[in-house]
């Protein structure tokens, strides 16, 4: 569908591509964030958004000569990664809880750590700059080195998918680990600390903002540049394993060639030019979608995922969704759903089916479906899959 322009006294007017009405607390959310001076033209928020700190999640905002850290969020780089395999469903028949138990065995997930570190994770150029990041995570490198490869928890997940014509798909979905997570924290901190010095009066103390040409800005851009990369890294070092374990299966251990792969963010900022302005874009749970980009939009645990090509639409900040978005939060969906729910609404998906997974259920999250459809002026659909193997972080 196309924009509606929210009903909202703002300096900046808010472009939503949501079907519905935002409540009282995401409505404040963006009109704190559309009141900003430095933001630019409008405020965008995509169809899966919702409640998010500081900014809303599924949000894109371009501002001129500042940028706001919180509105990035602390899992810089978080994104999805995604390739089409030569392999068919008929080779899965009867593999697919070794499969699982293998991955499980070779990723570690949750605040799990690689137990030795592989030649291509202390080969990757990173390592290079790690003396030039914030003070405040020196002591995390060898942490940083082992987390390198590994999945984290809470949304993030690994899945073998089927697409309509049944070719294999491998998808995962992580980000910068517990290295960018704090850098993040270290750099809201110092962040707020300026808000305060310079008696900032922010709707939200989460909006506080680094402006460009000052040291704690070039240092904020080159940290968050460089967590960006690993949270990119990481993806590939897991794929590349992901990838080995399902040619042990499905052809007795002989390589590949991906007939497609996707590697993309969807929480992060980069620098680029919209209506004719050099801007800083934050997309905060929205990935880029100019014409020609590949993006990858994952429903829940137990609904279809979708590959797609990005249109260019200029309104949207070139941005599509990141997902359905969560319909209910974490502590609520345990409150409302039972195991059972969980066992019904995952059927036919090898997955581990228990307590410990209950707020990561599908009716926790939007429909997919009707996510999709508000944005085809967004994005035109590549490939639609569906998860046979999904493992939770």
């Amino acid at each position: 569908m196309p924009y509606e322009k929210l009903e909202i006294s703002t300096p900046k007017p808010v472009l939503s591509w949501a079907n519905h009405a935002l409540g009282s607390d995401e409505t404040k959310m963006a009109r704190n964030v559309a009141s900003l001076p430095f933001v630019f033209k409008h405020v965008a928020l995509m169809p899966d958004v919702h409640l998010g700190k500081g900014a809303l999640v599924g949000s894109v905002v371009a501002t001129k000569e500042a940028i706001m850290p919180a509105a990035v969020g602390v899992d810089i780089g978080c994104g999805m990664m995604a390739i089409k395999t030569p392999f068919t469903a008929e080779q899965l028949e009867g593999k697919l809880k070794q499969i699982r138990l293998d991955l499980e065995a070779a990723i570690p997930v949750g605040f799990n750590e690689n137990k030795n570190v592989e030649k291509v994770v202390l080969n990757w150029q990173g390592w290079r700059d790690f003396k030039e990041l914030h003070s405040g995570v020196q002591r995390l490198e060898s942490k940083a080195m082992k987390q390198m490869g590994s999945l984290g928890g809470g949304n993030h997940f690994i899945e073998v998918c089927l697409d309509t014509e049944n070719s294999v798909w491998l998808m995962l979905h992580s980000g910068s680990r517990n290295i960018g997570n704090m850098l993040a924290q270290n750099h809201i901190g110092t962040a707020k600390e300026l808000a305060k010095l310079a008696g900032d009066r922010l709707p939200d103390p989460d909006l506080a903002y680094f402006v460009a040409g000052t040291p704690e800005f070039a240092t904020y851009w080159h940290d968050l540049q460089w967590a960006q990369d690993y949270a990119r890294f990481n993806r590939d070092v897991m794929m590349a394993r992901f990838k080995r374990i399902v040619e042990k299966h499905l052809a007795g251990g002989k390589q590949t060639k991906p007939l497609l792969s996707v590697n993309c963010h969807h929480n992060y900022a980069e620098k680029e030019v919209h209506f004719g302005e050099d801007v800083y874009v934050t997309r905060k749970g929205a990935v880029r979608a100019r014409e020609e980009d590949y993006g990858i939009i994952p429903g829940s645990m137990g609904a279809k995922s979708f590959i797609v090509k990005g249109k260019g639409n200029a309104e949207s900040y070139c941005s599509c969704s990141h997902g359905a978005g969560r319909l209910m939060s974490r502590n609520k969906a345990k409150n409302v759903y039972t195991l059972d729910d969980l066992i019904q609404q995952t059927n036919g998906v090898e997955c581990r089916k228990d307590e410990g997974v209950l707020d990561e259920i599908p009716g926790a999250y939007k429909p997919i479906e009707q996510v999709m459809a508000n944005q085809a002026d967004l994005v035109e659909v590549v490939a639609t899959l569906k998860q046979v193997v999904c493992i939770k972080g």
